[in-house]
């Protein structure tokens, strides 16, 4: 299995597992909670098919990758993230995350810039900043986080299905633009990750994107359906263009938060015209 080593914890080497495929301008796929390198497996081949090289890798504590007790943080996440840049020998890089995965293009920009960037790309995007504080007063109370921690930690896997219900929206796509089948193999990729994974990731939720965002100076693209039950379009994409220099806002009409799979063919449109523009 291809990894790159980004610490140790103990004697034991953390390593992140990645695949990589073809030839020509380096696309990174950086997948969301609660899956894997799996989840863009319909944004995949069509790159490929244009002509792309494809990296996809999965977050320490979930997939093939190790799975630490520590280092569930954004400042972590973006290490992790250059260390396979760096490990690869990246140039002219496209930068692609969805959901989770946002929040490390937005951090890793932020922190590193863009000398092996391109254009970056947020699907479904968590920042600019989730919580409510007094200078946030429209985000989501720490109560929320803290309960669905609370859910996470005394019953994984039924805080999973409840958590994959809303990042399908499994009350009104179920049997059209989700299959049971195709919900169930998410479920269980979910229940693979590691129990301190599934917990910690859900206060780096409320990180604070707001001073990486101005740094920021290639072009962007935000890509985010207006049905969005996990990460509402009003508190979080909508509000990004105003706050990147160069961000273009595509919004999906009806598209849950996991557009990348239910309105794959507009995704795919969008991130393609957005490549080669």
């Amino acid at each position: 299995m291809p990894t790159v080593t980004v610490g140790q914890e103990n004697d034991a080497d953390i390593e992140i597992y990645y695949e990589d495929h073809g030839a020509g301008q380096p696309v990174v796929l950086i997948h969301g909670y609660p899956l894997s390198g799996r989840a863009w497996d319909k944004q995949v081949p069509v790159l490929l098919e244009a002509g792309y090289r494809v990296i996809t890798y999965d977050r320490r504590g979930f997939g093939k990758s190790s799975q630490p007790t520590s280092g569930y943080d954004y400042d972590t996440f973006a290490a992790d993230l250059r260390a396979l840049v760096e490990h690869l020998d990246l140039r002219d890089a496209v930068l692609v995350g969805h959901s989770m995965g946002t929040g490390e293009v937005t951090r890793y920009l932020g922190s590193y810039g863009s000398a092996r960037v391109a254009k970056g790309v947020l699907v479904s995007p968590i920042p600019p900043y989730l919580l409510q504080a007094d200078d946030n007063p429209d985000g989501v109370p720490q109560g929320l986080f803290d309960g669905f921690a609370q859910a996470a930690r005394a019953d994984t896997p039924a805080w999973m299905k409840g958590f994959l219900d809303n990042f399908y929206n499994i009350d009104t796509l179920r049997g059209t633009l989700i299959s049971d089948q195709a919900y169930q193999a998410s479920w269980n990729l979910a229940v693979t990750a590691s129990a301190t994974a599934a917990v910690a990731c859900i206060q780096t939720w409320t990180t604070d994107f707001r001073d990486d965002l101005p740094k920021i100076d290639v072009p962007m693209l935000v890509v985010q359906g207006d049905a969005d039950q996990v990460l509402p379009l009003d508190k979080t994409g909508a509000r990004l263009p105003g706050l990147i220099k160069d961000a273009t806002l595509v919004v999906i009409e009806g598209g849950p938060h996991a557009i990348a799979w239910t309105h794959a063919g507009k995704v795919n449109t969008a991130l393609l015209d957005f490549l080669r523009g």
